[in-house]
């Protein structure tokens, strides 16, 4: 299994319109996604540092998503909430329990 962590600084005033836009658009078009197994919205609200994780079956998975384009449309969405732009990694999951 694979991760996508992206690490984002929101605007702290408008952290509740993020998250619903991640409720509402984001994690529906994600879970139509091949491979996706699941995500997870992470935030401070006292600063407005935030991570979406998102779990995949595989590398692969998480690659297609970006080479069509769907996870820059993703991305898109959460514009308006943001101060700086968002940082993206991936990982393999070593571990889960």
């Amino acid at each position: 299994m694979f991760a996508r962590l992206v690490s984002f600084q929101w605007q702290r005033s408008r952290l509740d319109e993020a998250i619903r836009a991640y409720r509402e658009n984001v994690a529906p078009a994600r879970k139509a996604k091949k491979g996706s197994r699941g995500g997870y919205f992470l935030v401070d609200r006292k600063t407005g540092k935030g991570v979406v994780i998102t779990l995949w079956d595989s590398e692969r998975d998480i690659l297609a998503t970006e080479e069509s384009g769907f996870f820059k449309e993703q991305l898109a969405k959460f514009q308006e909430f943001l101060t700086a732009s968002p940082v993206r990694e991936i990982y393999e999951v070593g571990a889960q329990d």
